[in-house]
């Protein structure tokens, strides 16, 4: 989707939004003290074994309020005030933790899932302990990884409810461009990117997403259906295999086993219906299931004439259906989404971000699906096995031709598909408070169905030549196999090891690796810890390239030319990857945290003849490159330092401050040193909200965000080269030397939430790009004006939200 007509559609939504925002505020009703119920599990948090008689209490309440759990971990608070409240957790035998700044609203009871750590020292004085709301769930992970709330997908500016570009403000994590939010982390490509959920591996999770990407314009996931989850950012734990970069470990909540209830809402995602209950009365089996539609292909339908050349039409369903046993639970979940959109069919408005000419017609589409079930059984308090199979399919389709030229003419087709059955079997025993074993299995059959061919006269800025490549390959049982085992000792509740290693065997061309995985923590005192990571890390290339075709002519060896597929024998990029950080906590909900890192990355994908071409640069446009020929012979190297000062949510405000310096270079066939395209050597973040309360009833908030770094690199055009040839000439010698622009802007967030009895009501205006700050996104050639174009980035616009909760 080319960026002006991204932000074309981006003004009309705010304009049909206002409408919603302006018909659906009411009227401030009478003060009134509200309650709603508390509800949730406290469990072991290396087994998740529940802990009866675990004590749960409402912190600062008078008269103090509490209960406590029940045989299976479960407790009841009811009258819970309306608001921001904590929770005290304790248990004999286990740390005890203090749950800060949950969210009580009245239209959605709260449900909680609260973990405590066994104490490997006994008799300690109990000390209740602030739980930071950045403490990844994984406790085998002590580098690079941080828990995030969906609050937070709300509630920070610009972040439009979706995971990705909320991970966006972050140390270390840098927007490849805001029409689509696929991330940088520390200078690797978005492809070394990993999407999990409920623990299974997923495809592109992105409406538009193209084939081999890992982001798109709109999040396919809805943060609606989603819990607390984990993001890491390098050198994880041995259970993650097959990604570089980092990893996206999602989990989806179970719906509510007591009573139903319902969440409408209205917003840049689209119009959208949720509805959660239990099966029964008796039985505490429940279900969660959400639709969206897009929003502009909603107004469309209603005969509204929008003002805009192209309407992408999206939908998408998610669901969850848990069922608790006596010796665990199982659970059917699954997400789906299909989009299209026709782009300058009227005959005008081509897509220079294709490098195409105007009057061309570019239609795209794409399609994503997982189905999956899971069975967790318990053998006993200290052990328990999970069993998970999984159904998943991504689908991309384009095709760009000449209507209105006078005649059609097909300038490039693809139609792919992608399928994966796979079986993950995970099992965790815990020896003592001190000992924890994890290791586990899994078995992914791929099958995949290629249609693709270019015309011979296009080029991309990831390779300096013209090429013709026609596929059409459908393949089966491409199997692999991944395994991992991987060990935590706690000396003390101050000093902790972790050793593990991940196994990877890509059975089409026999391809393997063992990985060792280290981490260990050291808390000096009470609010400081330092730790220190390694991980050896190998990712399989996108499978569409290893079908890539080439044509060998007639010649001395062959009687008439034809097509092989010369990378079939590609192996994994794989990369050695250091981590040092030290984390210090001033108070319960002001740290800061400073991790530097080493990344040695080889055997990545380049040319066998001599290019500026490495996989090392894969999805620095939108398209990515259909290359042959390619050996793995490439290496890369990064590295930098990154701070955060945060302040967590309390006393109506919080802040976050990131920054990160870094560096990153590759080497390409030809053997010289570049700056990677993903090389903007700093970025910046500081975010900051404030909450107002309105009577008894109402918060106010607002919430700004402003981020800095520096320009996206790019390979520069020969303007008189292009209009020799008709055709974009890039300047192979300075690829990714130049820069454009640093890259400035500020968005900001309003929202108002209002209570009633048994309603919560919210409204919010996010506004990106304040200021309008005109960030170059790509300069183009443009064949009709034979000149080169300046395409920006997304310029100011509004966007209204509306949600209801009853």
């Amino acid at each position: 989707m080319c960026v002006k007509n991204f932000n074309k559609m981006m003004k009309t939504k705010s304009l049909v939004l206002i409408g919603v925002f302006v018909f659906t505020f009411p009227l401030m009703g009478q003060a009134q003290d509200l309650t709603q119920t508390i509800r949730g599990r406290v469990v072991d948090k290396q087994t998740h074994a529940p802990l009866p008689g675990a004590t749960v209490v409402l912190a600062d309440s008078e008269p103090t309020r509490g209960t406590a759990t029940g045989t299976d971990g479960w407790f009841i608070l009811r009258e819970a005030p309306v608001g921001r409240v904590d929770l005290n957790v304790s248990y004999v035998g286990y740390e005890s933790r203090r749950e800060p700044n949950l969210l009580v609203t009245s239209g959605k009871e709260l449900v909680v899932h609260l973990e405590l750590e066994e104490n490997v020292q006994e008799l300690q004085e109990v000390v209740i302990q602030a739980g930071r709301k950045d403490q990844p769930r994984d406790e085998m992970a002590k580098v690079s990884a941080r828990s995030f709330t969906i609050e937070e997908t709300e509630k920070y500016a610009g972040s439009w409810g979706d995971p990705s570009r909320m991970a966006q403000n972050y140390a270390g994590v840098v927007s490849a461009g805001d029409q689509r939010n696929d991330i940088i982390i520390r200078g690797n490509p978005p492809t070394g990117l990993s999407w999990r959920l409920e623990e299974v591996n997923i495809p592109n999770p992105n409406h538009f997403g193209a084939l081999g990407a890992t982001g798109g314009p709109v999040s396919i996931l809805n943060n609606n259906l989603l819990t607390n989850s984990d993001f890491f950012t390098g050198a994880f734990p041995a259970e993650y295999g097959n990604a570089l970069s980092g990893v996206f470990d999602l989990q989806m909540r179970n719906g509510n086993n007591q009573n139903t209830e319902y969440t409408g809402q209205v917003g840049f995602n689209g119009f959208e219906l949720g509805v959660e209950g239990p099966f029964s009365d008796s039985s505490r089996a429940s279900y969660l299931a959400n639709y969206r539609y897009s929003t502009l292909s909603v107004v469309d339908k209603l005969g509204l004439n929008l003002g805009v050349g192209a309407i992408p039409e999206y939908q998408d369903l998610s669901f969850k259906i848990h069922i608790p046993t006596k010796s665990g639970h199982m659970s059917l979940f699954g997400i789906g989404g299909t989009s299209h959109i026709e782009l300058g069919q009227d005959g005008e408005g081509g897509s220079s971000a294709y490098n195409t000419p105007e009057r061309y017609r570019t239609t795209n589409g794409s399609d994503m699906g997982l189905l999956g079930a899971t069975l967790m059984h318990f053998f006993n308090e200290n052990t328990r096995i999970e069993n998970r199979i999984a159904l998943s399919g991504h689908g991309v389709s384009t095709t760009i031709d000449s209507l209105g030229l006078g005649g059609a003419k097909r300038f490039y087709h693809e139609n792919n598909e992608q399928w994966k059955l796979g079986w993950y079997s995970d099992l965790t025993k815990k020896f003592d408070a001190r000992n924890t074993l994890e290791a586990g299995v899994s078995l992914e059959n791929h099958s995949i169905s290629y249609i693709d061919s270019i015309y011979t006269g296009w080029t991309n800025q990831e390779t300096d030549r013209e090429y013709l490549l026609q596929t059409n390959t459908k393949k089966d049982n491409l199997l692999l196999i991944q395994g991992y085992a991987q060990y935590q000792h706690r000396f003390s509740n101050h000093f902790s090891l972790y050793g593990g290693l991940h196994y990877q065997h890509f059975t089409f061309n026999n391809t393997r690796s063992l990985e060792p995985r280290f981490n260990m923590e050291w808390k000096p005192r009470a609010n400081q810890s330092l730790s220190f990571g390694y991980g050896y890390h190998t990712q399989l290339q996108p499978l569409f390239l290893y079908f890539v075709e080439t044509y060998i002519p007639e010649g001395q060896y062959l009687q008439q030319g034809r097509y092989i597929q010369t990378n079939e024998s590609l192996g994994f990029t794989k990369s050695n990857q250091w981590v040092l950080s030290y984390n210090r906590s001033f108070s319960k909900n002001l740290r800061v945290k400073i991790e530097t890192y080493y990344q040695q990355q080889h055997d990545i994908p380049v040319e066998r003849r001599e290019s500026f071409f490495s996989l090392a640069n894969y999805g620095a446009s939108f398209h990515q490159a259909r290359i042959d020929s390619l050996t793995n012979s490439g290496t890369s190297r990064n590295y930098g330092v990154e701070l955060t000062f945060e302040k967590f949510f309390s006393g109506n405000y919080y802040f976050l401050l990131t920054a990160s310096v870094f560096d990153s270079k590759y080497r390409g066939s030809n053997g010289i040193l570049r700056n990677t395209a993903f090389n903007g050597n700093y970025v910046v973040n500081l975010l900051g909200g404030y909450e107002l309360s309105v009577g008894k009833r109402g918060i106010l908030a607002l919430n700004l965000r402003f981020v800095t770094a520096g320009g996206k690199r790019y390979t520069p055009l020969d303007l008189e080269k292009s209009i020799e040839n008709d055709n974009p000439h890039y300047i192979a010698k300075k690829a990714y030397k130049k820069q454009y622009k640093d890259y400035l802007r500020l968005d900001g967030r309003l929202s108002f939430r209002l209570n009633g009895r048994n309603i919560t009501q919210e409204w919010a205006l996010d506004v990106a790009n304040l200021t309008d700050h005109k960030n170059v996104f790509s300069k183009n050639y443009n064949r009709l004006e034979n000149q080169v174009v300046t395409e920006y980035q997304q310029r100011i616009f509004p966007m209204l939200l509306y949600r209801i909760l009853f």
